[in-house]
């Protein structure tokens, strides 16, 4: 949730908060995000949950079974590989699409998110330091989950060893990141803040979102995302803008996902696939 503040404000009391919405609005409203989130990271959550159920009700243990996040999408044809890799990337966008629409048809721009390259330098600094803090920290929580027998085996990728690997993996980070800034708390929190909803029970709601659709991972990934959803939530209620996250986000899982497959099966400490 943000404040109406100018791109770059640093506070989130620069002006009055927005006028609450009549009954009617606010009813529409609620339905929008339900829609919104039913065709995007909502059903995401409800499938990761009934994939961790599985988990849990399955034979091996946890630490046994695999997650795996960027697998080949045909088998021994890398070229078909490639254009189903590419098409899925691009289709898993449009629920940012879906969100700009929105936001043209309530007379906002991406800008009211900041959603914007006005202040590259700044997002860019912020985003590196925020990587470097909450990607350490989420590797040393899902070491620790892993073998302590409550994660899966999250393999970040799998696709064949051809030209295009590193750069779909990268797409596939960036992807992520649009995703889920725009929508989990760009749009989710300034809606939110429509409805009257206070800002620490907005991000709580951001956060337990995020943490949901990582279920499939294990309860590890739930709490870690969860509180990196928390960190992002009050981050962008201080400076009013979703730039900076994605940038963060993709730097996390670009690291993660190109790590790992310059990494996996040559270092002790990672999990081999």
């Amino acid at each position: 949730m943000t404040d109406e503040t100018a791109p770059g404000a640093t506070t989130a009391t620069a002006t009055p908060p927005r006028p609450a919405l009549d009954k009617s609005a606010a009813r529409l409203q609620r339905w929008e995000i339900v829609a919104v989130f039913a065709v995007s990271l909502g059903a995401s959550g409800i499938y990761a949950l009934v994939s961790y159920i599985g988990s849990l009700t399955a034979r091996q243990s946890l630490s046994k079974q695999t997650a795996t996040l960027n697998g080949s999408l045909a088998p021994g044809r890398p070229l078909l590989d490639l254009f189903l890799q590419l098409t899925n990337i691009t289709l898993a966008l449009a629920p940012v699409l879906l969100v700009l629409y929105l936001l043209a048809r309530a007379g906002e721009r991406p800008a009211s998110i900041g959603l914007d390259a006005r202040q590259p330098a700044k997002d860019l600094a912020r985003g590196a330091v925020i990587a470097a803090l909450i990607g350490g920290g989420g590797l040393a929580l899902y070491l620790v989950a892993y073998h302590s027998g409550v994660e899966l085996n999250v393999v970040a990728e799998s696709l064949p060893v051809v030209w295009w690997r590193i750069p779909v993996l990268l797409l596939s980070a960036l992807q992520n990141a649009a995703v889920e800034e725009v929508v989990v708390v760009g749009y989710l929190l300034t809606r939110l803040e429509k409805l009257g909803v206070r800002p620490s029970l907005a991000i709580a709601i951001s956060a337990v979102i995020r943490g949901s659709y990582h279920l499939y991972q294990g309860i590890g990934a739930f709490f870690g995302n969860a509180f990196m959803g928390a960190v992002f939530g009050i981050l962008y209620r201080r400076w009013g803008r979703v730039t900076p996250l994605i940038i963060a986000h993709f730097l996390i899982d670009a690291v993660a996902f190109v790590g790992y497959a310059l990494l996996a099966g040559h270092v002790s400490w990672l999990p081999a696939p």
